[in-house]
């Protein structure tokens, strides 16, 4: 099979917003967090883990984590893995809280009411992967 009909097949597989956050994952996955764990300099690396900004060393470990989690859910995605619908769920929401919680925390949020939208949209994506329950079946 060629890799464009490899990638149309792909594509297929799931809806446009699922397709969104896949690509996102093969992001954060392949480019963002190799460069922020083995590349950011530690006394510039922040990472945000449940609206808590870690620096440092702490960040570090939570950019390690973050990677697991981007892989995992990449891998999930790219698959259509059953174990991946109750996770992606479970993900989408703590981004949410996070944001909430961050927006109340730090001045940089934007505000209450930038976090309630943003937490909102991530709550949107949440319910969206619940309804999608059935494309997750191998």
């Amino acid at each position: 099979m060629s890799p464009i009909a490899t990638v149309k097949q792909q594509v297929a597989m799931r809806p446009l917003w699922m397709n969104a956050i896949f690509l996102f994952c093969i992001y954060m996955t392949f480019i963002y967090l190799p460069w922020d764990v083995l590349l950011k300099p530690l006394s510039e690396d922040q990472e945000v883990w449940f609206g808590v900004l870690f620096t440092g060393w702490a960040a570090k470990a939570g950019g390690v984590l973050h990677w697991i989690v981007y892989a995992a859910a990449a891998y999930g995605y790219w698959k259509m893995k059953r174990w991946m619908h109750p996770w992606a769920i479970v993900y989408l929401l703590q981004i949410a809280l996070g944001m909430f919680i961050w927006s109340l925390m730090d001045a940089r949020s934007g505000g209450l009411m930038a976090g309630i939208v943003v937490a909102a949209f991530f709550v949107g994506l949440a319910l969206l992967s619940w309804r999608a329950r059935a494309q997750f079946s191998n």
